[in-house]
């Protein structure tokens, strides 16, 4: 039994009630897909959530951002990573600033697991994006439609199950190509040994399918179990609101999914 979170993006308020809910679970094992920067107003305090509570957590394009430089960043999120990048620069506890650089710099932009999910034997790839570009590349479930080419070669590169983030939007593509929401499938998923799967776990920080709610998924026996958590966004936009240098869209955008 493990949980899956990812797009963090400097927002304490759910990353707080989305590890809350996942304790309470008893669930011990976290795996972070990324973007626990950007955005929001916490970046340090998320980051050293990240690194006490998870056991793997790859690289985002956010997080990319903080330690290079923001690539195809619309302006608001442009000026985040620049912000973030400044907090982060200006800790002047030595520790605890070599510590979250290091954590930054070391991150994987791929990881496998292969193990036994109630008796079905399991391939697990975790990235941030795509399995195709793991870091930056969006999956949309338009793509199920509009490209299709897109959505074979993105297969082509899945052996068994990927796990995605990216684009705050949960749901499952299926080889067809097509996609389900968490509710069209009844909140979970099965994972089958011989069907192919991209599971969106959505975003804890920043969700954009028109759900203000946090959004994260667990395993348990061979399902993937998509959770909802209603979390104090005004609390976390009334802080992107105090910081001049921060978008307030990213603020306004909390309050409705979007």
């Amino acid at each position: 039994m493990f949980a899956i979170i990812s797009d963090i993006h400097s927002n304490l308020e759910a990353l707080t009630t989305v590890l809350d809910d996942i304790a309470q679970r008893g669930i011990k094992t976290i795996y972070c897909l990324g973007d626990v920067v950007g955005y929001a107003a916490n970046p340090k305090e998320c980051l050293d959530l990240v690194i006490e509570k998870t056991e793997h957590c790859l690289m985002g394009n956010h997080d990319y951002a903080a330690l290079y430089e923001p690539t195809n960043f619309n302006a608001g999120a442009e000026s985040a990573a620049y912000w973030g990048r400044k907090v982060l620069e200006q800790e002047t506890d030595r520790e605890k600033s070599d510590k979250r650089w290091r954590y930054l710099g070391s991150q994987q932009m791929r990881w496998t697991l292969q193990t036994k999910l109630n008796g079905v034997v399991a391939t697990l790839d975790f990235v941030h994006a795509s399995p195709r570009r793991p870091i930056n590349e969006y999956v949309f479930p338009d793509d199920v439609y509009t490209t299709t080419g897109k959505m074979t070669a993105l297969f082509e590169r899945v052996k068994h199950i990927c796990f995605v983030g990216h684009t705050h939007l949960p749901g499952v593509f299926l080889e067809d190509p097509d996609f389900y929401s968490p509710e069209e499938m009844g909140g979970r998923y099965p994972i089958i040994a011989d069907e192919k799967a991209i599971i969106n776990v959505g975003s804890v920080g920043q969700p954009r399918d028109r759900d203000n709610r946090a959004s994260y998924v667990y395993i348990e026996d061979n399902y993937v179990h998509f959770v909802r958590l209603e979390y104090d966004y005004r609390t976390t936009a009334d802080k992107i609101y105090a910081e001049p240098e921060l978008d307030d869209f990213e603020g306004d955008r909390l309050a409705d999914g979007r």
